[in-house]
């Protein structure tokens, strides 16, 4: 990343944390430069951007000041922590830089935009999306990728549609993605669990499954699982990957926080599959923002005609395609990846201090593990949850109950809360650490 573009970013993080407050002023010039180890020349580039981007403001013989935002007041209620949200941070939305693709877009490909689409997706974004996906070790075709209307319509077509051999139970890791467990109880599809933990997954107990005969396709979040927060290891997506092979069982890899993660050298389980029995999962909700609805899945050809069939018409919006590839094309959405990823390594690193700081009694255990968004908080067996989150919201701190990432048969479960800090500003994150120790103290003490 060039040096300008460096700075620029690390301004803005500073900005929307807090550390630079509405109305105050920037560091001199020459001050930044020193600071940064860089040209005076390229402090003010980044400074003039910021200008451009309506972040700061100058005075002629002061300085640069940082803008007013709307909202922003001495008089304005900060008090609720937000450990529940899985959204995007509202103040890191690329508001601009997206607003100048949507007007881009308009201007390239005028009248195609307001046409019936390919079901397939706009072929320029399709083909974007090849060498994109090529930098997270997803090797692939322009027409083996198809445009969803985000993550979760492919889910729901990849459950619906038969898959070859005729299968028909779906083998989901337990916990797993709420809105998908509710989708497969609702539509009544056969549905089985496996038991997922930090430690991973028990290859032999998903060898047994697979040697069954009856799983239509295993879904999966291999990196920075939700909720649980971990990862798999490579030996074990390997393995994953070579059990699909042995079985034919299809893999369904929901990669939805491959940009939010720093690991080199991490490659998704299909990555290790070269006989096509993974389908992979892309979304853009996390990086950009959900309203925009867009999501990729990469087919391995024996299903591309079913798929097809099942998502027979243009559903998703073109413009919106439109600027998403030249969001792409431009370089902006790199950049703004590792905006969002510095934001969320500093508030994931705040969370496991405080927790270092507060939880000296062994009460709660977090998973391991420093990036995306979740921290899963394993909590004693005795602990009453619903008594527990009802005194949190008294003291203004919002968490996601552990229950409902369980299918609603499966026993074997966890007791916890799940964590989220896309949306806690970082000056809360302690606090809202501190008051939950304490809820789990006072929960253990009414018990004893």
């Amino acid at each position: 990343m060039k040096k300008y573009l460096s700075i620029l970013t690390d301004m803005e993080l500073k900005i929307q944390e807090g550390q630079y407050r509405s109305g105050q002023k920037l560091p001199s010039v020459r001050s930044a430069a020193q600071s940064y180890g860089c040209s005076i020349s390229t402090v003010i580039r980044a400074y003039s951007e910021l200008e451009k981007r309506h972040a700061i403001y100058s005075v002629s013989q002061s300085g640069y000041y940082v803008v007013q935002k709307d909202g922003d007041s001495d008089n304005m209620d900060k008090s609720w922590i937000d450990f529940a949200s899985a959204s995007p941070d509202v103040n890191v939305f690329p508001y601009l830089d997206f607003q100048h693709c949507l007007n881009k877009a308009i201007d390239t490909y005028k009248y195609e935009l307001f046409t019936y689409g390919d079901p397939k997706g706009m072929e320029k974004l399709r083909h974007t999306l090849v060498s994109h996906l090529a930098g997270a070790q997803v090797f692939t075709t322009a027409e083996r990728i198809m445009i969803t209307a985000g993550a979760q319509q492919a889910l729901e077509i990849l459950t619906k549609m038969p898959f070859p051999g005729g299968k028909s139970v779906i083998l989901v890791e337990q916990p797993s993605y709420n809105n998908y467990l509710q989708l497969l109880e609702s539509e009544g599809v056969p549905v089985i669990g496996i038991a997922r933990t930090a430690a991973g997954i028990d290859l032999q107990a998903l060898e047994e499954h697979f040697r069954s005969g009856h799983i239509k396709f295993f879904y999966t979040m291999s990196r920075y699982h939700n909720p649980l927060g971990t990862s798999y290891s490579a030996e074990q997506r390997k393995a994953i990957a070579k059990l699909a092979t042995r079985y034919n069982v299809y893999i369904v890899e929901d990669d939805y926080m491959a940009d939010l993660g720093e690991e080199r050298g991490y490659d998704p389980v299909y990555a290790y599959n070269r006989t096509s029995h993974v389908v992979y999962l892309k979304s853009f909700s996390k990086i950009i923002f959900p309203g925009l609805r867009l999501g990729a899945v990469v087919l391995p050809e024996r299903l591309l005609e079913t798929f097809h069939a099942f998502k027979s018409y243009g559903d998703t919006s073109l413009l919106s395609q439109a600027a998403l590839e030249i969001y792409i094309s431009n370089g902006m959405y790199e950049r703004h990846k590792q905006k969002i990823y510095s934001q969320y390594e500093t508030r994931m690193q705040a969370l496991n201090a405080a927790l270092q700081r507060y939880e000296g009694t062994g009460f709660i255990e977090a998973m391991p593990g420093d990036g995306g968004i979740y921290k899963l908080f394993k909590l004693p067996q005795t602990v009453n949850l619903e008594r527990l989150i009802r005194r949190l919201q008294e003291r203004n701190v919002h968490v996601v109950s552990g229950k409902l990432f369980y299918l609603s048969d499966y026993l074997m479960r966890e007791k916890f809360i799940r964590i989220s800090i896309s949306r806690a500003r970082l000056d809360q994150i302690e606090e809202g650490v501190r008051v939950i120790v304490e809820e789990v103290k006072r929960e253990v003490g009414n018990h004893w």
